[in-house]
């Protein structure tokens, strides 16, 4: 049985005739029929009924086409994965990374992968919101870790890494109500909400937990929302692991609003299914397991 008679059966059953198979595979018909009657001879199964106009597979060919089909699948991954290894390594790989992720929990597989590719050039780009899918489907990213939120799954990859909290906090000197109970929304408009400005394009553009009504300020990145927070000219959400110790010493309180939950959120690796991933894209992408917290 050879490689060459499994694409000819192949072919033969995509486009319905031997004519096609020989058109799709530029070879006369009589060379595809010979390598079929060949391939039958050798299994001594008959693979086609050839008294229709068009052939068709018998119930013993259907069986055979079918674990044909899965060889030639490993086939084509066999010829990907020799392509991968003959591949040079790539000169620069960009990573989108969602602002919101504790990047702790990345660095040690990318310093790993800066040390066993030293060749490529890492590029590490913190994003807000819309901005990983945006750097990713503009093709200026090899792999975006962000939220599912604006993705377009059917030209995306995507697996889960891990979850993020975000928290509404504020600082005591803001002079928030002393409540236990849910704070409403014209409680709060008095107050500025801080928010941070979205890296994304227009068309992936993302909003959420924006009070209506309120006062606010922009930023351009949550260390500097962070910053305003603290001074306490402003309340907003951040990350639980950026507020940790500040929650814990009292220099931050968390904050119950109403329109403004708890937010937990699954963030994935993604990548692009209509471009070839480099050897070292590849291999970070194996690598990135789990960036929950142990």
């Amino acid at each position: 049985m050879k490689h060459d008679q499994l694409i000819a059966l192949d072919a033969i059953v995509s486009t319905g005739t031997f004519r096609g198979a020989a058109e799709r595979l530029h070879k006369s018909q009589s060379a595809i029929s010979h390598t079929i009657r060949q391939l039958e001879e050798q299994l001594e199964l008959e693979l086609f009924n050839r008294e229709a106009y068009r052939p068709v597979l018998t119930p013993a060919g259907e069986i055979f086409y079918r674990e044909a089909s899965r060889v030639l699948r490993q086939m084509q991954g066999l010829r990907t994965t020799a392509a991968r290894l003959r591949a040079r390594e790539e000169p620069e790989l960009t990573i989108a990374v969602s602002a919101t992720m504790d990047l702790d929990l990345l660095l040690p597989t990318l310093a790993d992968t800066g040390q066993r590719h030293p060749a490529t050039h890492l590029r590490l780009r913190m994003e807000m919101m819309g901005g990983p899918i945006a750097r990713l489907l503009e093709g200026t990213a090899d792999i975006a870790l962000a939220s599912l939120a604006g993705v377009p799954l059917d030209t995306v990859e995507a697996e889960p890494v891990g979850e993020v909290t975000i928290r509404p906090v504020a600082s005591p000197n803001l002079g928030l109500p002393a409540t236990s109970r849910a704070l409403a929304a014209n409680e709060m408009q008095g107050h500025v909400q801080v928010v941070a400005a979205d890296s994304g394009t227009a068309v992936h553009e993302q909003s959420r937990d924006l009070l209506a009504g309120g006062l606010k300020w922009t930023v351009s990145d949550l260390a500097a929302k962070k910053k305003v927070i603290l001074a306490g000219f402003g309340w907003g959400g951040l990350p639980d692991h950026m507020t940790v110790e500040e929650r814990r010493s009292g220099d931050l309180l968390s904050l119950n609003l109403e329109g403004f939950p708890l937010r937990r959120t699954t963030l994935f690796k993604m990548r692009r299914r209509d471009q070839a991933i480099g050897v070292v894209a590849d291999e970070l992408w194996n690598r990135i397991g789990s960036l929950t917290p142990t």
